[in-house]
């Protein structure tokens, strides 16, 4: 059986994963998934669905049993979790600042405050019920932010929202890495947006196909394989700046905000990475 424990680590790794692997009645999610996540770095788990990437979060998060293999986490660690969605019943109605603060542990300015942060203050007072899919993952962000976590984990996070929205999402992470002096786990599909966003790429297709700098595994075999279709023509967003975006993918100038490179799909410069092959 899987163990879970805590330890005291002189080491920098926020959490250690060894040898996992993942059975449910009897056929294999995962199979020999080792990995570490060092303080602030941004990591980007990536796979077809079905790949085991829910289940493994929910490994590393302590949510569900391994069949084999070992967590070791820092003593104490604090973790935010931003899951891909929540169902909100209508029966019980519930506002957004109740939501934030069900344990009791804010007050409402430390709640708004957070809103404001994921530019969604304005829903402080919403019905969780009339609150849209993109404005729910912003909600469920600034939840995950109030714990002041060292480590952030994100499964989907740019789940319904728009294209700019996501942009603006992924955009912001680094920004949200150095706020909070955190690293981050993030699940995405958004493989075009997300590559510039992250430090680490790690390619889950039930064990771990390929890992690297997101320069090195777009170009890899393994990744051409499970992604080729998904990506044939389509550009990988590359975003050279001096400026920051806000979360809604806003440009927020700055006295230092001289240039911007934005290389998207619709820049007939910008390579293909079937041209790379």
């Amino acid at each position: 059986m899987s163990e879970v424990s805590q330890q005291s680590t002189a080491s920098k790794a926020l959490l250690v994963a060894d040898s996992i692997g993942f059975e449910i009645r009897g056929k294999t999610i995962l199979t020999d998934v080792s990995l570490q996540i060092q303080s602030r770095e941004i990591i980007t788990l990536i796979g077809p669905n079905g790949a085991g990437k829910t289940s493994l979060i929910r490994i590393l998060l302590g949510l569900a049993q391994a069949s084999s293999g070992t967590v070791n986490r820092q003593d104490n660690l604090r973790v935010g979790y931003v899951p891909q969605g929540i169902h909100v019943s209508d029966v019980m109605p519930l506002r957004v600042c109740d939501f934030l603060n069900v344990t009791g542990l804010y007050n409402a300015g430390q709640c708004q405050q957070m809103l404001a942060e994921v530019n969604c203050e304005y829903l402080l007072t919403s019905p969780m019920q009339n609150i849209s899919g993109g404005e729910m993952q912003r909600v469920l962000l600034a939840r995950a932010l109030l714990k002041k976590p060292q480590l952030l984990v994100l499964d989907e996070p740019a789940s319904g929202m728009d294209i700019i929205g996501q942009q603006g999402l992924y955009e912001s992470i680094r920004s949200i890495r150095d706020k909070h002096d955190c690293g981050i786990l993030m699940v995405s599909h958004d493989l075009h947006l997300v590559m510039a966003a992250t430090d680490r790429v790690i390619c889950l297709n039930t064990h771990i196909c390929c890992t690297g700098h997101p320069d090195d595994v777009s170009e890899h075999p393994e990744y051409l394989k499970l992604f080729g279709d998904a990506i044939d023509g389509l550009a990988l967003y590359s975003h050279h700046h001096d400026h920051e975006h806000d979360i809604h993918g806003n440009i927020v100038t700055s006295e230092h905000c001289h240039s911007c490179e934005h290389n998207d799909h619709d820049d007939v410069s910008h390579e293909k990475l079937q041209d790379k092959k």
